[in-house]
């Protein structure tokens, strides 16, 4: 293999509040990218590794140091026994990946000695995360025998509980029946949401960047399509965000016509006063590393003693209703707005290992 003969480099990056950030690359292969590792109060840092073609390396240390910190809230308010991390590798995710960059990959997190755990993210497959596996133990959530697998229908599943607690929220009562449920995203996680709420009764309302997805939905599932631009204004009870991020700002905000919001999307407040605006327009927000989660839940128990048990990572999943009540709560007694709730419980929950 290449990467023998030259051993990949990790530049060590200085970054305030962070416990390690590397520049890594590996000139044969053409690895480029970076891993970051925001905490490990609570135990190993976790986080996918995503590929994507960024403009330059400052988007792709930015996007790494905001999805490892986020990391870090997501399993801290989860109480799973793991911190925040996160990789990227600078490429075309639809151009070829070659096994040699993805061992070098490997021995970078190698080199971490178990402080950072890699796992599936954007852009990578899961054969081509098996690639990784050949070369590193530190990994979760790979399609193989004692493995998690797929995370997407517990994330699907945590989402569902969000949406329960949400409407118990709002309208007294948790059933899903006879509501209207606005998904913008059918991904891996919003046409398996989409399926599961059509199964409880709900009516739905979809979009998607792809056509295919949008007839799909509306076939299986009778769903309404409208255009892209056009779901977070349409009005309905709960939107549910499953694409992209930073969609909730002062520009959309003003134009929703929903209830609450409860997706599978990170990152989907574009500045933490979005919070406030939302609280102050009377729609009640589901934090999205509360309500997303599931796919960290379930990960967290590979790294058990006794091993991977699909009942116990579900039962924990379910949690998510509890968490998600408790943040209301909070947020209420406090008059804050939910995101600054979900933010103080995981801080307590993170310092407290100190």
């Amino acid at each position: 293999m290449l990467f023998l003969f030259m051993d990949p480099n990790l530049e060590i990056l200085s970054v305030p509040g962070y416990e390690e950030v590397y520049k890594i690359s590996h000139l044969p292969t053409g690895l480029l990218g970076v891993i970051a590792v925001h905490s490990t109060l609570r135990g190993p840092s976790l986080g996918g590794v995503r590929i994507c073609a960024y403009q330059n390396f400052e988007s792709a240390l930015n996007d790494a140091l905001r999805l490892s910190k986020g990391m870090t809230y997501k399993a801290a308010i989860s109480d799973a026994e793991l911190g925040g991390g996160k990789a990227v590798i600078i490429a075309d995710p639809n151009g070829p990946i070659s096994t040699d960059l993805l061992h070098a990959y490997a021995e970078c997190v190698n080199r971490l000695e178990g402080r950072y755990y890699t796992a599936e993210d954007s852009g990578i497959t899961p054969l081509q995360l098996l690639r990784v596996a050949e070369k590193t133990p530190y990994i979760v959530g790979l399609e193989r025998e004692g493995s998690s697998g797929n995370p997407c229908p517990f994330t699907a599943w945590g989402v569902l509980r969000a949406i329960e607690a949400t409407l118990l929220e709002i309208y007294g009562s948790p059933l899903i029946e006879g509501k209207t449920i606005a998904i913008q995203g059918l991904g891996a996680v919003g046409m398996r949401l989409a399926e599961i709420l059509f199964w409880h009764g709900a009516h739905l309302i979809v979009t998607d960047v792809r056509e295919e997805k949008i007839f799909e939905a509306v076939d299986r599932f009778k769903a309404k399509a409208v255009d892209k631009d056009e779901i977070l204004s349409i009005p309905c009870d709960i939107l549910s965000p499953s694409a992209y991020g930073g969609i909730l700002n002062q520009k959309t905000i003003p134009t929703l016509q929903c209830r609450a919001i409860v997706g599978c999307a990170n990152n989907q407040l574009l500045e933490k006063t979005d919070g406030l605006l939302l609280k102050e327009r009377g729609i009640l927000y589901a934090p999205d590393y509360v309500v997303n989660a599931g796919g960290v839940i379930n990960v967290q128990f590979e790294l058990r003693k006794e091993g991977y048990s699909p009942a116990k990572a579900r039962d924990e999943v379910r949690k998510i209703y509890t968490r998600l009540q408790n943040v209301y709560s909070l947020a209420k007694k406090e008059n804050i707005s939910t995101d600054e709730a979900a933010f103080l419980i995981a801080e307590e929950k993170i310092y407290s290992h100190v």
